[in-house]
């Protein structure tokens, strides 16, 4: 391994990124297979159940708000202590609720593991509600003018990961096994968790716990500065999250609904959206490294909004599935950046919380979004939704370019 700088980052100073942040990215391809998967299939396996589209968007809503609250605590917490027995306790977290979840035949049982796991919401490979401790995690381990680059790498080997789950999806459509095809693939989390939990095994957290020191001058406007940026942060998040929520999670439900097909063919074209926007987040890391952070991150989404328009109104699957998957590319595929922008904007002895901050200010609203966009496809309006979501998003481009293009050189301090 090499030898860590000034910082503490092992290997920081060579330009290699150091062994425990590639392993901290294997950590999230492995888990995205499971939660491709179960985007695609979890809504589709309780319809066949006999849920409801209220109900459906109810217990993902339940997931969204479990998740905003444990990583409320865990983003702080971690500040405070070593971050990786988080990262494990996400692990046995999913291992549990996936084996409870495979056994389970009654609506309640099954509820209770979809909300603690998060399964269904497409969570590119994140852990859950323990992200922010793996994000802040691999910002100290990764090199500040990097960061755009290796956390665009870390959001495309987890979309390239959902993209295999997407496909593993058109199992149940393939064998006729009924609900037991759905159900087995409970199993892509149960050994995704064994593997990150053997991989784990071998990672090293070389990162002292932070000490308070004393408080000077400098270092309190400092701190004004960045809880600043932070509540402007909460705000521009929970609209976009309010926004994603409406259309994201009920994606293959509202295929399923306006086009009369099933996971035989809304899988494939699911997995080639994560596919293609696996590449748009690499080189996505390219673009950041050109034109800045918050550039890339508002050319991107302007061109998905545009996209979110004309998208529910085609005529057919293929052309709905076209603009689907481009626009996911777009939208999707700046994830990275805008996380390399909330790092880059608190030192290390805060970032778990502001990732937290960055996540639950998203989650909370996000949860929102399946109750009502499931009772709205129930009554029969395919399109609202739709509709909803691009004022919201038009005003969250415009929101995020006012408040940081100023901060394109901080973005990426230490």
């Amino acid at each position: 391994m090499n030898p860590p700088d000034r910082t503490g980052r092992p290997g920081a100073e060579s330009g290699r990124l150091p062994i425990e942040a590639r392993q901290l990215i294997l950590l999230r391809g492995a888990r995205s297979i499971g939660q491709g998967a179960f985007f695609v299939d979890l809504a589709l396996y309780l319809a066949h159940l006999g849920w409801s589209g209220a109900a459906i968007g109810l217990v993902l809503t339940g997931g969204g708000l479990s998740t905003g609250v444990l990583a409320l605590i865990v983003g702080a917490t971690s500040d405070r202590l070593k971050r990786k027995p988080f990262i494990v306790g996400n692990e046995v977290l999913t291992l549990l609720a996936a084996v409870t979840a495979f056994f389970a035949h009654t609506p309640w049982l099954l509820a209770i593991p979809i909300i603690l796991a998060g399964f269904g919401r497409g969570a590119n490979g994140s852990a859950g509600p323990f992200a922010p401790a793996e994000q802040a995690w691999l910002a100290h381990l990764t090199p500040p003018k990097r960061r755009g680059r290796v956390f665009s790498l870390n959001t495309a080997t987890g979309f390239f990961g959902m993209a295999l789950g997407a496909l593993l999806a058109a199992f149940p459509g393939f064998v006729h096994l009924g609900l037991l095809g759905y159900r087995l693939l409970f199993l892509l989390p149960v050994c995704a968790s064994l593997f990150n939990l053997s991989l784990l095994a071998f990672i090293r957290e070389t990162r002292p716990i932070p000490q308070k020191g004393v408080r000077t001058v400098r270092s309190r406007v400092r701190r004004r500065s960045e809880n600043r940026s932070l509540r402007k942060l909460v705000l521009l998040n929970s609209v976009n999250g309010f926004a994603v929520g409406l259309i994201g999670p009920l994606m293959s439900y509202w295929f399923s609904v306006r086009f009369g097909i099933g996971p035989a063919s809304i899988a494939p074209v699911m997995a080639l959206a994560f596919a293609v926007t696996g590449v748009s987040s690499l080189l996505t890391g390219r673009l950041t490294e050109r034109i800045g952070l918050v550039k890339s991150v508002v050319g991107m989404r302007s061109v998905g909004l545009m996209l979110l328009v004309i998208l529910p109104v085609m005529p057919t699957y293929t052309l709905a599935a076209l603009v689907y998957f481009l626009r996911s590319g777009l939208n999707r595929g700046s994830v990275g950046a805008r996380q390399a922008v909330v790092t880059g904007l608190v030192g290390d002895e805060r970032r778990g919380w502001a990732a937290s901050l960055n996540a639950t200010s998203f989650q909370f609203p996000q949860a929102l979004g399946p109750a009502l966009s499931g009772a709205l496809i129930d009554q029969g309006d395919l399109i609202l939704p739709f509709y909803l979501a691009f004022v919201l998003q038009l005003v969250y481009v415009v929101g995020y370019w006012r408040t940081f293009r100023h901060l394109e050189s901080q973005a990426v301090a230490p």
